[in-house]
């Protein structure tokens, strides 16, 4: 029977390998997909009490807060270095603070702080959620009466879909901050020019696409990390591999809806903000 199966992997081509990938990436989005409905059926009805939502929103928020800002803080300065050196080439280095600010506010700050939330938030949910799927007590939480999606799933949620866009305005206001210091105190641009320039060009509309791009971020690294932990496989390696699957499925998903997000607010501007 080895033996068959062995011979029978052996003929698989390159296309039946394909087709595998594809099937289970669409099987992986339908079970995503039912398992977001699930938990968003019990939002309302399963609203978290304050002794279990505050100290989730706790350990997403506060605990990120100094991740965020040391990586808003030094996005902020990078941005500064790169792009004084192409504006100086066309002597230009009074109009810094557009692409700084514009940059920060619309792409890398929402982006920047969604992947550190994924990376410290997501994988730990998932490590949290698949550690509890491997000892049996998300089972015994079913046994004893208790729906384990309005319990452990919708808290971790609500606490990303709230935080989310407080942490990007953080890692935004630093990234701003370090940008202009740098730019005006080591690049000797003139902070008059630095900000006039700002204002002619950044608007609310940059900003505000950040922030619902944050929404979407916080929602897909919540479900993605949760999905993950509920499906872990048993042993250690098995939520070890629950919490990189949630860190990698969540980078790429934020890198997909940050290009269709960033595209279909750019064709809306005119509709919208003109």
């Amino acid at each position: 029977m080895m033996k068959s199966q062995a011979a029978e992997s052996q003929q698989l081509t390159f296309v039946h390998h394909l087709g595998q990938a594809v099937v289970g990436l669409v099987a992986l989005a339908g079970d995503l997909t039912l398992f977001g409905l699930r938990m968003a059926s019990w939002i309302i009805p399963g609203w978290p009490r304050g002794n279990v939502l505050w100290p989730i929103m706790y350990q997403i928020g506060v605990l990120s807060l100094p991740v965020i800002l040391i990586t808003g803080g030094f996005i902020g300065m990078v941005l500064s270095v790169q792009a004084y050196e192409q504006f100086a080439l066309m002597h230009m280095e009074s109009q810094l603070g557009t692409v700084v600010n514009v940059t920060l506010l619309k792409e890398l700050g929402p982006v920047l702080a969604a992947v550190m939330l994924a990376g410290r938030v997501g994988s730990a949910m998932a490590a949290q959620l698949g550690t509890m799927r491997v000892t049996e007590q998300i089972d015994a939480l079913t046994a004893l009466g208790a729906n384990p999606v309005a319990y452990l799933v919708v808290p971790r949620f609500l606490a990303c879909f709230l935080l989310i866009p407080l942490l990007t305005l953080f890692a935004d206001g630093i990234g701003v901050l370090s940008g202009w210091w740098f730019s005006t105190q080591v690049l000797d641009v003139e902070s008059f020019y630095y900000w006039h320039h700002s204002r002619r060009f950044v608007t609310s509309y940059d900003l505000l696409s950040g922030i619902l791009k944050s929404v979407f971020f916080g929602t897909a690294i919540s479900l993605i990390a949760c999905h993950r932990g509920f499906h872990s496989r048993a042993g250690a390696e098995g939520v070890g591999q629950a919490a990189t699957e949630a860190f990698v499925y969540s980078f790429v998903v934020i890198l997909g809806i940050d290009f269709l997000l960033g595209y279909l607010l750019m064709e809306l501007y005119p509709i919208l903000w003109k």
